[in-house]
């Protein structure tokens, strides 16, 4: 996500960028152009905002990637589902789990586990699965000075489209009495 700052940056740069290119097709440089006005850079710095929408993996079956975790700063804020993003609780933001579904995620360098609930969308970097609560990336074995870290993703639940709920790879008959949202579980 980005912040006004960085916004208001991207709109400044909008506009340099337009008036430069404006003066070098040989218009006067102290008037932007039809294109710069702040409508359309508001525009623009709101599709950089933007990302693509993948498309829901409905499938149950377990994806690998990098982990990280919420910034503090997301403390409060409103997630994709309308809840409040609580630092103390099981919430995660999955780009292609639909909202509401529970998975359990292995933090493969320590063998740590925790349940969560997709409750929001991302993480938008690269190469990431998955964004974690605070709370949540601790049980699982990822610190602030690391702060990412190799995990697996295992559907327990799949939210699906007509409100029902398929059964992941993870789904209740495989799993530990103990493994229910919001709890952990270490290795042996």
């Amino acid at each position: 996500m980005f912040d006004k700052s960085v916004m208001a940056g991207v709109a400044r740069a909008a506009v340099v960028a337009a008036v430069s290119v404006h003066a070098a097709t040989g218009h006067a440089a102290t008037s932007p152009p039809p294109q710069a006005t702040a409508s359309a850079v508001s525009q623009r710095a709101q599709q950089a905002n933007q990302h693509p929408t993948p498309k829901p993996d409905l499938t149950g079956r377990k994806r690998s990637g990098k982990a990280s975790f919420y910034a503090g700063e997301f403390s409060g804020r409103k997630m994709a589902d309308g809840t409040r993003m609580d630092p103390q609780s099981d919430n995660a933001a999955s780009k292609t789990l639909p909202l509401g579904s529970t998975a359990k995620v292995t933090n493969l360098k320590t063998g740590q586990t925790a349940v969560v609930t997709i409750r929001d969308r991302g993480p938008y970097v690269k190469g990431r699965i998955v964004d974690l609560s605070p709370s949540t990336a601790e049980k699982v074995g990822i610190n602030r000075r690391e702060g990412v870290a190799k995990v697996e993703v295992t559907p327990i639940t799949v939210a699906q489209p007509d409100g029902s709920a398929k059964a992941g790879e993870a789904s209740p008959q495989t799993l530990p009495a103990r493994l229910l949202p919001g709890s952990i579980s270490t290795p042996p």
